[in-house]
């Protein structure tokens, strides 16, 4: 899989997943956050937290070789093994518990959370394999 946006997303995308992760609790500390948009401000959260994910993903690194395709491309690989193993293990549990009301709508957010983990994970091992090659 190969890159499609330049290299300052990628840093753009942490960015925008910090963001998103914080902005819940200032709005809540503001007291902007009621029953009633509670879920739209969940929705908008999880939205932003994908986006974040999608620019760095799909970001050049400083650095893009061969290498750096490869690593993308198994790091979506075992972001696909690792999301099916989390949404099954769920659907598990609410089996055992007999819960018929709480459904998982997260899955898509999980893989990509996965997908920028297992990338951020074989970039850094590439790193430290090439450092200790010479």
């Amino acid at each position: 899989m190969k890159a499609l946006l330049p290299v300052y997303c990628r840093p753009l995308g942490y960015v925008v997943l910090l963001v998103a992760l914080f902005i819940p609790f200032i709005l809540v500390m503001q007291g902007m956050v009621t029953d009633r948009n509670l879920l739209f401000y969940k929705e908008c959260t999880k939205l932003l937290m994908m986006a974040g994910c999608l620019l760095i993903i799909f970001a050049f690194s400083k650095h893009e070789s061969r290498e750096t395709v490869q690593i993308r491309n198994s790091a979506v690989r075992n972001a696909i093994f690792l999301t099916f193993l989390f949404v099954f293990g769920g659907m598990l549990w609410r089996v055992m518990q007999g819960d018929v009301i709480n459904v998982d709508t997260s899955s898509f957010l999980t893989f990509l959370v996965f997908n920028v983990l297992c990338l951020e994970f074989g970039l850094k091992k590439a790193l430290v394999e090439r450092f200790f090659k010479r």
